[in-house]
């Protein structure tokens, strides 16, 4: 692919602005809700689908994505997921009756798991040399990890500022901009693969298996996580994962080759993603929620807490993050932010009833957004590091897959948690307030554990890759890891 440097970056920017709008919605709803559910009449139970649905087809269409853009061009699949995305966004903004909405938003899932799967992709073949795609990652590293957080300012200003509909419509706008942006800046060349026919049967039974988890993980706090429902789907979603590797394991062109998991750094970085997912999302949801049923912040007021966090997760993305990884390779900068956003969580499980945002919040938010900053580019490095251009589809749809299951699956534990001991201080008669406190405290210092796991795996086993020694590759060329990032 022969294209200026400035082209590069152009395109990269397109699919951050794209990836972003996706990451977003993950959490821009979460402030919305009350608004959402009083407009709309929803339940107490049935509130939680508007971000259920989402999840639940993200999470299950992430592999198909990615393996799709591979078969079929990385630039097509990205166009269609955009637009699919940008009209379940219009839909999602226009809707007035529940079941729209819900119908919308697993629609909007399905185009974003198209979109964050083949993004990626498509700028590992933009950025091939080391160097250079460190930097390209920070950019991309921090759409991914702050996207989350600016989600739920962005949520809180447009709720307070317009209504709920906006965090949906702002969409609309900016994916017509980006699917002209793509034809104009995106080039069309398709990297060759292996493989040439579609893996029907893994696809079928890998996503019905990933649908049938999140089905169950988002629903057990609701149903009970030891009540025959719960542990049917789970039951039946392993079966059909088995029957999925059995296929694997059989046909000329797999969906998800099962040699890539012999690959250390794969399977390493996707663990540690799965854990350090879990940790992110309780701050981004169970932080709002403290803020918000605790100390009595606005929609707005929750939104701007989060400022800090996401301005310095954004300059060390940017800068530093690149850095780092160029003079000491990955596992340095991944265990350092991984701990940092640990610590960050210990001392949010010690904010008090009556907390004060400067003294008790703000130094958590601070350190969680040095940690994901410096942290998510090593990951994601990690995790492409390993396959060829041929299979970057498909390697992006794992890690995406991981994260979204680790997070997932982790939001649901903690939140179990939180409530079970919310519960229990209740009726040992504190006052609500004393007794959401507690429980948050709890789900943050699992939270804690969470991310320091992830830290010690990572700095065990993930191997340094070529990042490691790009810093000398740059001296020699008589530049320095400063001027690269």
């Amino acid at each position: 692919m022969t294209m200026s440097s400035r082209a590069r970056w152009l395109a990269l920017l397109v699919l951050c602005l794209g990836d972003l709008m996706i990451v977003l919605d993950v959490t821009i709803v979460g402030v919305a809700l009350p608004s959402i559910r009083e407009d709309l009449g929803f339940s107490e139970e049935s509130l939680a689908w508007i971000v259920n649905a989402y999840l639940i087809t993200f999470g299950g269409f992430l592999l198909l994505g990615g393996r799709l853009g591979d078969l079929f061009g990385h630039r097509r699949l990205f166009l269609l997921g955009i637009a699919l995305f940008t009209l379940a966004s219009a839909a999602c903004g226009l809707a007035t009756s529940q079941g729209v909405l819900v119908a919308a938003r697993a629609t909007q899932g399905v185009g974003g798991a198209v979109v964050s799967a083949v993004a990626l992709s498509l700028m590992m073949t933009l950025f091939t040399e080391p160097a250079e795609r460190a930097k390209a990652m920070g950019v991309f590293g921090f759409v991914a990890s702050g996207g989350g957080s600016i989600g739920v300012l962005l949520g809180g200003v447009l709720t307070d500022a317009l209504s709920w509909h906006w965090i949906f419509l702002v969409n609309v706008p900016v994916g017509i901009l980006v699917v002209g942006l793509s034809l104009a800046l995106i080039p069309a060349a398709r990297v060759e693969t292996a493989a040439h026919r579609l893996d029907i049967a893994g696809a079928i039974t890998v996503t019905a298996a990933l649908m049938l988890a999140v089905y169950a993980i988002v629903n057990g706090n609701e149903v009970g996580w030891v009540t025959a429902r719960t542990l049917g789907l789970l039951a039946v979603a392993g079966g059909l994962l088995v029957t999925f590797l059995v296929i694997e394991s059989r046909v000329a062109s797999p969906l998800m080759p099962l040699r890539l998991f012999r690959l250390r750094n794969i399977a390493v970085s996707n663990v540690v993603g799965v854990l350090w997912a879990g940790a992110m999302f309780a701050w981004f949801f169970l932080s709002a929620l403290y803020l918000q049923l605790v100390l009595g912040y606005s929609p707005m007021q929750v939104g701007l807490a989060f400022l800090a966090g996401n301005l310095v997760m954004g300059i060390l993305s940017i800068g530093l993050s690149a850095k780092l990884v160029i003079r000491f390779g990955i596992k340095p900068p991944l265990v350092t932010g991984l701990g940092l956003a640990a610590l960050g969580l210990l001392l949010l499980a010690r904010a008090p009833v009556d907390g004060s945002y400067v003294v008790d919040v703000l130094p958590s938010m601070i350190l969680l957004g040095v940690g994901a900053g410096t942290a998510f580019n090593p990951v994601l490095l990690a995790a492409m590091s390993d396959v060829e251009p041929t299979e970057a589809g498909l390697a992006s749809g794992v890690v995406n897959t991981s994260f979204m299951m680790g997070g997932a699956l982790g939001l649901a534990v903690l939140a179990s948690m939180a409530a079970a001991r919310t519960d229990t201080l209740l009726a040992e008669g504190s006052s609500q307030a004393e007794a959401l406190t507690g429980g948050y405290h709890v789900a943050f210092f699992v939270g804690a554990l969470f991310a320091a796991a992830a830290a010690a795996i990572g700095g065990l086993l993930l191997r340094q890759g070529a990042y490691a020694s790009a810093h000398s590759d740059l001296e020699l060329d008589g530049h320095t890891a400063a001027e690269a990032a």
